[in-house]
């Protein structure tokens, strides 16, 4: 039986209409995982995402001076991570997103929301901006965390007389054509701290992980994976 050009199309459009929903639906899906929370440091509210298995390895992420907890659900970060198994928490750091501002240092303020949240030894990851709240807590208390992901950072050359003290391993991570970090503060971090490796993500600028999200999240499981077990 002859089938006419139309009633193909009209299955086709039918099929495809079909699969987009479909991928909506897994895409939802995984997003209704991730939950909106509240707490609080010193009398402050915070918001903060939370995905994946409370009993998993604990990553918390932090974010750069334009993003928010929000970016990380939108990069896939979120889902990513929670699906292998880590519990993920997305901050809104003081003064972005829903967080409002707060008097207490930053270095201070990331030990005490660490200690509220009862994350134990959690892997921090850290871009641009946020490197004000971690490098500060890292560089004396890395003895607190499990591991350390710096994705270029503020702040290095500033705390690099106290970069010897982080005795954790760390990952530091730059786009190719970071313009705003240069890459040899990368290289103060492999210079200074034992533990260390650094990955360069081709094509990629300051924030690399919205220009290769694929190529972050790989260089991220890479990292963790060994560290459940430490």
């Amino acid at each position: 039986m002859m089938i006419d050009r139309l009633t193909i199309s009209k299955r086709f459009l039918i099929y495809t209409i079909g699969l987009t929903m479909a991928m909506s639906s897994l895409a939802l899906a995984g997003d209704s995982q991730i939950e909106s929370k509240w707490t609080e440091v010193d009398a402050g509210k915070v918001h903060y995402l939370q995905a994946g298995p409370k009993k998993g390895l604990p990553i918390l992420l932090l974010h750069g001076g334009r993003f928010q907890a929000e970016t990380w659900r939108k990069t896939g970060t979120l889902k990513v991570l929670s699906a292998e198994g880590f519990y993920v928490v997305a901050i809104d750091l003081p003064g972005f997103g829903q967080t409002p501002r707060s008097k207490t240092k930053p270095g201070t303020w990331l030990g005490k929301l660490i200690d509220v949240l009862h994350l134990d030894r959690p892997i921090v990851v850290s871009p641009s901006m946020s490197g004000r709240f971690s490098l500060p807590f890292v560089v004396e208390h890395s003895d607190r965390l499990r591991g350390f992901v710096a994705v270029a950072p503020v702040g290095i050359k500033r705390h690099e007389k106290s970069l010897a003290h982080i005795k954790i391993p760390l990952l530091a991570i730059w786009g190719e054509h970071d313009k705003v970090i240069p890459l040899s503060h990368a290289d103060l971090l492999l210079k200074h701290v034992p533990h260390s490796r650094k990955i360069v993500v081709p094509q990629a600028g300051h924030a690399l992980y919205m220009d290769d999200a694929t190529t972050f999240h790989k260089a991220l499981i890479r990292f963790f994976k060994p560290l459940e077990k430490s």
